[in-house]
């Protein structure tokens, strides 16, 4: 049985290559090949294969608001200017917070963990910091969001000027 951290795990790459295959597609029979191909199939029972895959397409049918909100947030980056990786770590987490599919922290911390793991060095600031913008609006904070989690190196992220992320990467 797979922790709720490692169905997410699937979900963001499955996530990873909606986009990657652009619209157009089918996402159904996209999962439905993912499923067939998935290296670590015995790894995850179906019913969290399927939890995975509802929450990859919902939160890729969700991307237009959650790019639009991203732009807002951090008008440098646009969706097509981030790592493709941050897209998809981003989208899934803004879908997850303003669904009200996980705790907004929880998917904030859930985030920047991806962002370590799958991402560049710079990826956790840039991921926390706007998802801090995220947070703030979905808790209805003024303030700074206490759910913002620290880089790397111990020090929350600027929401303001998020970290950008390194040239690698950027689609």
């Amino acid at each position: 049985m797979s922790t709720p951290r490692e169905v997410r795990r699937l979900a963001f790459q499955i996530l990873y290559q909606l986009d990657a295959i652009g619209p157009g597609h089918d996402a159904a029979e996209v999962l439905a090949t993912l499923a067939e191909d998935d290296e670590e199939a015995g790894r995850y029972t179906a019913a969290e294969r399927q939890k995975a895959f509802t929450l990859a397409s919902e939160a890729y049918t969700d991307r237009a608001a959650a790019d639009a909100f991203m732009n807002e947030a951090a008008p440098g980056w646009p969706a097509h200017r981030q790592a493709a990786v941050d897209r998809a770590i981003l989208r899934l987490a803004h879908y997850e917070m303003t669904s009200g599919k996980t705790p907004p922290k929880i998917a904030v911390n859930e985030a920047v963990e991806l962002a370590k793991v799958f991402s560049t060095e710079k990826s956790p600031a840039f991921v926390n910091g706007l998802l801090d913008k995220v947070l703030k609006k979905v808790l209805g904070e003024e303030g700074t969001a206490d759910g913002a989690i620290a880089d790397a190196g111990g020090v929350p992220a600027s929401p303001e000027t998020p970290a950008t992320p390194s040239d690698s990467g950027v689609s």
